[in-house]
């Protein structure tokens, strides 16, 4: 009995232990969290998060866990949703393989389910997928979704690293920001207390929006960035705030309006959460490398995109073909190999004729131009600002092209004073494809430069003689546009240069694929043309060449060293002063023109712009001073920049050997170095370029 009684009670013993082993199973964990070598998200039982960086054997909680993804309403706004059900599984698709995280919870008749998924081959970077769903019996009016909402504590005590900031003068974060607005800020700045940026990827101005969507901020010894990973462009904001000295806010927010009836559901776009050493330059290059995989890849450069560019916008509007005509044995002199007809040409902004009393033949006359800049050596570039037309232009009287607001008003650009024309309309995509046949083909231009701030966003199309199922369709048609205007060039052209500079915007990702120049696109200072160029080679990697934009919009008019020495390619706007009546920065003088040919002789010598751009290697924000590096074979060039220096640099990103260094302007030695990031004595003013090659 005893015997039978023991085997019967370690039977139910064992049979209980299955049984609530499966109900714990089931059952909300204390800590659900997901996790990488790199990263890891952890909840909280009302599916709050928190983000921490998982990096050299370290964690480092970025900050408190916070309502990072909510849903606003009518009159109330849902962020605690208590933990009713988590599950872990290994995945596999079209990313990879890599660990997700499926989290539920429930307030009142609102449900939340939050999949969050870390791939192997992307560790630093997870990815939301969050959807809502109305399990009460009456309808729910959303008015808004918030995703990847962090408070992000400022480092600790906050020490100063090796670039010699004291904790006090060093700000407590830089970050990127990727809102375009009509006063053109710089992309990359450091943060302070009050600061607050919205970063809405919509329209800021009438002809002002779009950029891609992600920001990121960062501290001395770790960042983070937030953003979304659709494949168009979206509605979004993407904020940052520092509300006081210790913290920083991000997020994800949109302003998505849906009725949801009983038992429906929506999704919020994806989203991510993504953090780093270092700046926000990695964050930007495993972003392109992640939509890679949704199909995104950039274009093909031909061989001589890297060539250097003048252009004729020096005259201004009112260029004459001889102006051109009498600068283009100059232009030979100095070694140039595009030259580039900018505004002016044209009778209108939308109609696109050729100017009568400028081209009085006609397309004979373009034609002569054209035949003579490539009799001369040189390949020759047409500026064209598409997507507007002036009120008055024969296009605009006979076709409904126009972008129509809300009222019914017509969308403005401003600089041209003209209309948005809908990058949606077939028709008007029809128009364009057939002026690129005329430039590259009747013409014989062998490149486009692509212009205008409204070329980076479309606002909404209200137009009722589109027929647009949606008013946005105009704002993700803008990607479509552009790759029409690009594969039409290349079928008539193969090989043609098309430009894109939309003028001071932060540039949208989705266009990206469909140009294979980039631009500085009208820097404010020196400054500018190298963080753009750190940005945009994180964006598109160095097969894309990035035009520095003409040297006279840098510091001083003169600044030929921010370009070189971030691998961008150097252009200018320069005259002739005898052919023109008004003095002006623009102006060939002897003084300039001796120093156009120093800088012109070691850009085709040095050639960084084919070189490959290594912008891990330094933090644009914290290190001083501001370092750029260019590697080509085993040889790197480093780009150093602030006002004055006086002081050791260190030289990141060397191999335990011996190297020469050269001040390669300057043609002077410097002696040599040896093994991993070593350091060396220096004092300059503005920049020092050094080459440092292996012995």
């Amino acid at each position: 009995m005893t015997l039978n009684l023991r085997a019967i009670l370690g039977s139910l013993a064992i049979t209980l232990s299955f049984v609530f082993c499966a109900i714990a199973a089931e059952a909300p964990s204390d800590n659900p969290e997901i996790q990488s070598a790199s990263l890891r998200i952890e909840f909280d039982h009302s599916l709050r998060s928190r983000v921490v960086a998982r990096f050299d054997s370290k964690d480092t909680t970025m900050g408190p866990f916070t309502v990072s993804e909510s849903v606003t309403g009518a009159d109330k706004r849902w962020t605690d949703f208590p933990l009713a059900s988590q599950k872990s599984e290994r995945v596999a698709d079209a990313f990879g393989a890599g660990q997700r995280l499926i989290l539920t919870g429930k307030s009142g008749t609102l449900t939340k389910a939050v999949t969050v998924t870390i791939y192997d081959d992307f560790p630093t970077m997870a990815f939301f997928d969050v959807q809502y769903t109305n399990t009460g019996t009456s309808k729910l009016a959303i008015k808004g979704w918030t995703n990847n909402a962090y408070r992000v504590n400022a480092q600790s005590g906050r020490p100063h690293g090796p670039t010699g900031q004291t904790p006090n003068s060093a700000p407590p974060f830089w970050s990127y920001q990727s809102g375009s607005y009509e006063n053109r800020p710089n992309w990359i700045l450091p943060l302070h207390a009050s600061f607050q940026q919205e970063n809405f990827l919509g329209m800021n101005a009438s002809d002002y929006g779009g950029g891609t969507p992600i920001i990121d901020i960062w501290r001395r010894d770790v960042g983070i960035a937030v953003g979304h990973v659709e494949t168009r462009p979206k509605l979004v904001s993407l904020p940052v705030s520092m509300p006081d000295s210790a913290h920083a806010t991000i997020a994800v927010k949109s302003r998505h309006v849906v009725s949801l009836a009983s038992g429906e559901s929506f999704h919020t776009f994806r989203t991510f959460v993504s953090v780093h050493q270092g700046d926000y330059f990695r964050t930007l290059a495993e972003y392109r490398g992640f939509m890679m995989k949704q199909g995104f890849q950039m274009a093909s450069a031909p061989d001589d995109a890297f060539g250097a560019i003048w252009c004729a916008y020096g005259y201004g509007r009112a260029v004459q073909p001889k102006q051109v005509y009498d600068t283009l044995p100059t232009v030979k002199r100095l070694g140039f190999t595009w030259v580039t007809l900018d505004d002016g040409w044209q009778n209108n902004v939308g109609d696109w004729a050729l100017d009568p009393k400028k081209f009085p033949n006609g397309d004979a006359d373009m034609k002569a131009l054209v035949d003579r800049i490539h009799q001369e050596g040189f390949r020759a570039q047409l500026w064209w600002s598409p997507l507007n037309a002036v009120p008055n232009s024969e296009l605009l009287k006979d076709h409904d092209y126009a972008i129509e607001n809300r009222d019914g008003s017509k969308r403005k650009v401003s600089w041209w004073n003209s209309y948005y024309l809908c990058p949606a309309d077939h028709d008007v995509v029809e128009y364009h494809k057939a002026l690129v046949r005329k430039i590259l083909v009747d013409w014989g231009f062998d490149g486009l430069k692509l212009d205008g701030q409204h070329m980076n966003a479309a606002p909404a199309c209200y137009n009722p003689a589109h027929h647009h199922a949606r008013p946005e369709e105009s704002i993700e048609a803008m990607p479509d546009f552009f790759r029409e205007i690009y594969d039409t060039a290349q079928a008539v052209k193969p090989g043609a240069l098309v430009e894109f500079c939309p003028c001071g915007t932060a540039y949208s990702f989705f266009t990206m694929p469909h140009f294979n120049m980039s631009v500085a696109s009208d820097p404010e200072s020196s400054f500018q043309v190298r963080s753009k160029a750190k940005t945009l080679k994180a964006l598109m990697g160095d097969s894309i060449p990035y035009f520095g934009d003409h040297v006279e919009l840098s510091d001083g008019a003169d600044d030929f060293a921010s370009t070189i020495g971030v691998g961008g390619v150097v252009g200018t706007q320069f005259v002739i002063p005898s052919l023109v009546k008004k003095r002006s920065k623009f102006d060939l003088t002897p003084a300039q023109d001796k120093k156009f040919e120093k800088w012109l002789r070691i850009y085709r010598e040095k050639m960084l712009s084919r070189g490959q751009y290594l912008g891990q290697l330094y933090d644009i924000g914290f290190d001083l001073p501001e370092t750029h590096v260019i590697r080509k074979d085993q040889t790197l060039y480093y780009a150093f920049f602030a006002k004055h220096w006086k002081g050791s640099v260190e030289l990141r990103g060397l191999e335990d050997r011996k190297y020469s260094v050269v001040d390669y302007v300057n043609g002077t030695s410097l002696g040599t170095v040896s093994g991993r990031n070593a350091r060396l004595a220096v004092a300059f003013d503005k920049h020092l370029l050094l080459e440092v090659r292996p012995q």
